[in-house]
């Protein structure tokens, strides 16, 4: 009896395999998402897209408006900093949106089961579908705060339906039943968000206008907007085409897209002579070309993911030092 109650207690109360590789791939651990997970989903190296219009169009603002004396608009001087920094608040929350809810459209459609970059959020199974939404929503719900406080301090109400029609446009990029991202249109999303919109809306609530140098200033952070996202989507050419996924880079082809890319990056320097003529100091926002002539050579010549990765981070960089040194350069200006 005690032979028998003793192996009654040694069996096993499951049957196991006696290869542990196997026994591991049968049971594969899933781990939840930490803190690195969730900062790695709000794609910091793209948030320069929301902050180069904002540092552009508060530049414009400030040197078309010096000789009236209409700088802070409808605050007054000593309220600009603030309007600028609501405006900075509204494109960052509304980039860092995007990029989650873009996470979990991706995730949900399955799109990202093709992916060999960083694991995302939703699609990787680190965290749940409607937790990453939530996470979405919460910071397009912060954008439309940051706005509303814009919008009752300078009483432009109509800017409200522009702020409704921003935060549309950042959820049906990926998401609903027609996203227009997967349909080669997400580069007129960011050229007209992150370039004209935002440049031009930072530049109108601060001096009550729109200027040349505002649409300069616009078309360069578009076509900055469009070289980061053209590159990123050349990176994934392959596994979007196998998801289905149509973006611009799908559709034209990696050598066209490449070329695309090229154009876009460089753009914003044809565009810059604007200044130049004016303004002889911003000349040394050339210098900027140390990261994007880099940028343009990975991007145009190189397969390799991981490179590509670079020549996104470069693109990324290079707009961020084109907006700063604009910026600064024309506030210099005597």
């Amino acid at each position: 009896m005690a032979v028998v109650a003793r192996a009654k207690n040694t069996t096993p109360a499951k049957r196991r395999s006696g290869n542990p590789a196997k026994a591991a791939a049968a049971a594969p651990a899933k781990r939840r998402a930490t803190a690195s997970d969730w900062i790695g989903g709000a794609r910091l190296r793209t948030l320069t897209l929301g902050v180069v219009p904002v540092v552009m169009g508060t530049a414009v603002a400030f040197v078309d408006s010096r000789f009236s004396g209409d700088f802070g608009g409808y605050l007054g001087k000593d309220h600009h900093l603030a309007l600028a920094l609501l405006a900075l608040a509204v494109a960052l929350f509304l980039q860092i949106g995007v990029n989650y809810s873009n996470d979990y459209s991706d995730g949900v459609r399955g799109t990202d089961e093709f992916r060999v970059g960083p694991p995302r959020l939703t699609g990787a199974g680190l965290a749940k579908p409607r937790t990453v939404l939530t996470v979405a929503l919460t910071f397009f719900g912060l954008a439309a705060v940051a706005g509303i406080v814009i919008v009752v301090l300078t009483q432009l109400w109509w800017l409200l339906l522009v702020g409704a029609v921003a935060i549309a446009a950042a959820w049906f990029y990926t998401g609903g039943k027609r996203p227009y991202g997967y349909n080669a249109l997400g580069e007129v999303f960011v050229f007209v968000f992150f370039g004209l919109v935002a440049v031009l809306g930072t530049e109108y609530i601060q001096i009550g206008q729109v200027t040349a140098s505002g649409w300069a200033a616009a078309v360069a952070a578009g076509f900055f907007a469009c070289a980061v996202l053209m590159v990123n989507n050349i990176r994934d050419i392959d596994e979007d085409r196998l998801a289905g996924k149509r973006t611009l880079a799908v559709v034209v082809g990696r050598p066209v897209a490449r070329v695309l890319f090229g154009l876009f990056l460089m753009l914003p320097y044809v565009v810059l002579l604007w200044f130049v003529v004016l303004y002889f100091r911003t000349g040394f926002t050339y210098f900027s070309l140390l990261l994007a002539l880099p940028a343009l050579l990975i991007g145009v010549s190189s397969r390799k993911p991981r490179e590509l990765i670079t020549a996104l981070q470069l693109s990324s960089f290079a707009s961020l030092a084109f907006g700063v040194v604009l910026a600064v350069t024309l506030a210099l200006e005597p």
